[in-house]
């Protein structure tokens, strides 16, 4: 008999979570303005806002934590870090950040300008938001696949190709480089296959551009390559993530993600003009070169993190947790983006919650309705997040609306799916109750959803 499947690590630490009442739970988000980022975390039972820094570290990089050198320049544990980037990358000029928008923050801040198009796989929110701000303009060039969220395919984050020569074809001499998310997580944690990042290589090459990765999930990408791609079985997660940035030119990354540390960032390229360039912005915005915003001790942490979680035990181990949240999820026939990412399940709310005008907010309203069931605070990926058009300053209904469930990696056991999933469960079955959603009562111009207040829209 195969032996069942089981977690490459045991529990040495655990943290009590407080459940509540449901009416306290109205109470709350009604305090919270209807956006769950302004509640407070004891408030919340199950936490899927974001895989962000909120992974369990392991007893390794707490051990690396004490050996930190806290020197203000030339601390031994930034040349640890930089070589353990170098070593999986190849990319040796590396700027260390206090997290990802920081690294997009300083490398933006030296290559676009107003006016500029930067092409990519469905920006980020704080990636569109860095490029909007500078008065240019970021093009999505995903392929299609990706909006149909039932359909099943390998690798729906990839960028189309013809997609992406139009926007060079035009606009070769306003675009300064080509973006490409690794995995696609606005797109629904998806990935993009070595075949496509060979594809966006050669066009960045005809028309004499760069490539930059946001990097935040580069291994959970290198995962999806080796056991969905044809060639890589037998390959590494090492060597498969060794071959995708000698594809790039430069990569910004959040390390609170595939790095599994609490805080920290990084922009590393192989380009010098582009490093003297970032350097400029660094020292004001970060910390002097060798610090960059981060501790000594946080770059240890983050050093080993890379290490351990380009390793297929690891990653097998964080991306089965998710698939068999994505498999109660199909016991109950609630729709999801298709197949399961490898960060987060992405309900589609425009699925689920029908009767819901979209100038509501159906996600949004799938949100909170998730909270006040169970506790569970999930985060909405879709028109509050896409912000309004620069240009015309109408809401953007055009792409996905969807309740992103992010999983925390190493902190949460399948118990706490099935509680994810049931609620899920009991929200979908009384669906064609709930028939309004929420109006925007304050806005940020930018990046809104982090501090957004909503109301009910009653009938």
């Amino acid at each position: 008999m195969e032996l069942p499947f089981a977690e490459s690590w045991r529990i040495k630490m655990v943290e009590p979570i407080r459940k509540s009442t449901r009416a306290e739970r109205e109470q709350w988000i009604r305090e919270a303005h209807y956006n769950v980022f302004q509640l407070p975390a004891e408030q919340v039972y199950i936490d899927c806002l974001t895989d962000s820094g909120t992974g369990a570290m392991s007893d390794r990089q707490w051990g690396a934590m004490m050996t930190g050198d806290e020197s203000y320049a030339g601390a031994r544990s930034f040349f640890r870090m930089r070589g353990t980037i170098e070593r999986l990358t190849g990319l040796s000029h590396v700027i260390p950040t206090h997290q990802g928008r920081a690294a997009e923050n300083v490398l933006f801040s030296a290559l676009v300008r107003e006016g500029d198009i930067i092409p990519g796989n469905s920006h980020f929110d704080t990636t569109k938001g860095h490029i909007e701000s500078r008065r240019a303009f970021a093009v999505d060039c995903t392929i299609d696949e990706a909006r149909d969220t039932q359909l099943e395919h390998p690798f729906k984050g990839c960028v189309d190709p013809d997609k992406l020569e139009k926007v060079l074809a035009v606009n070769a001499d306003k675009v300064p480089f080509i973006i490409v998310t690794i995995t696609n997580n606005t797109a629904g944690g998806q990935p993009v296959s070595m075949r496509n990042l060979r594809e966006v290589r050669a066009l960045a090459d005809k028309y004499g551009k760069r490539v930059i990765f946001d990097s935040a999930r580069f291994a959970e990408n290198a995962y999806f390559i080796k056991t969905r791609e044809e060639g890589y079985a037998d390959k590494s997660i090492k060597e498969i993530v060794r071959e995708m940035f000698d594809l790039a030119d430069g990569m910004t990354m959040s390390a609170k993600k595939d790095a599994i540390v609490n805080m920290g960032g990084f922009i590393a390229t192989r380009h010098a003009d582009w490093f003297e360039a970032a350097k400029a912005y660094c020292i004001p915005f970060e910390g002097y070169l060798t610090y960059g915003g981060m501790n000594g001790r946080d770059m240890e942490a983050l050093a080993v993190g890379l290490d351990e979680n380009t390793e297929f035990d690891n990653l097998r181990t964080r991306i089965h947790q998710v698939e068999y949240l994505a498999k109660r999820l199909d016991e109950f026939g609630i729709p999801y983006q298709r197949p399961a990412g490898g960060h987060a399940i992405f309900i589609d709310a425009s699925k689920v919650l029908t009767n819901v005008p979209k100038e509501e907010f159906p996600a949004q309203a799938l949100t909170v309705e998730l909270y006040k069931e169970a506790g569970v605070r999930g985060c909405e990926i879709g028109y509050i997040l896409a912000d309004r058009d620069p240009v015309t300053r109408e809401n953007r209904f055009g792409g996905l609306d969807l309740l992103r469930l992010a999983i925390a990696r190493r902190t949460y056991t399948d118990n706490h799916m099935d509680v994810i999933a049931v609620a899920l469960k009991n929200v979908f079955d009384r669906r064609e109750e709930i028939r309004h959603g929420y109006r925007i009562t304050w806005e940020a111009e930018l990046m809104r959803h982090f501090t957004v207040r909503l109301e009910p829209v009653a009938d």
